[in-house]
């Protein structure tokens, strides 16, 4: 009788990709927001100042966010990447259309 071979098993990918627009939206809002700041804040414990820093960043550069929103809008339509609907994503956070 012949030897039975060993089933060959599946390995993990090695590699994952990440959409530029997507990744770049994300960057430049969380840039926009103040999201450093406000997360620092957070972790030693300044809940009040760390809303009030995005609140105050957010209505500074609104202009600058809506701008934002639109390019990413444009340029995933330009690439059809409009299939997932997503504009940004950043962490648990994702802007949709």
């Amino acid at each position: 009788m012949a030897p039975r071979r060993k089933a060959p098993r599946k390995r993990a990918k090695k590699s994952f990709n990440i959409s530029a627009i997507e990744a770049g939206t994300a960057l430049s809002l969380a840039q926009s927001t103040g999201a450093s700041t406000a997360v620092d804040s957070m972790l030693q414990g300044n809940f009040k100042s760390a809303l009030s820093t995005l609140e105050t960043n957010v209505m500074a550069n609104k202009q600058k966010i809506t701008a934002t929103l639109a390019g990413a809008a444009v340029a995933k339509a330009l690439s059809k990447g409009f299939m997932s609907g997503t504009l940004a994503k950043f962490g648990p956070i994702r802007i949709k259309l």
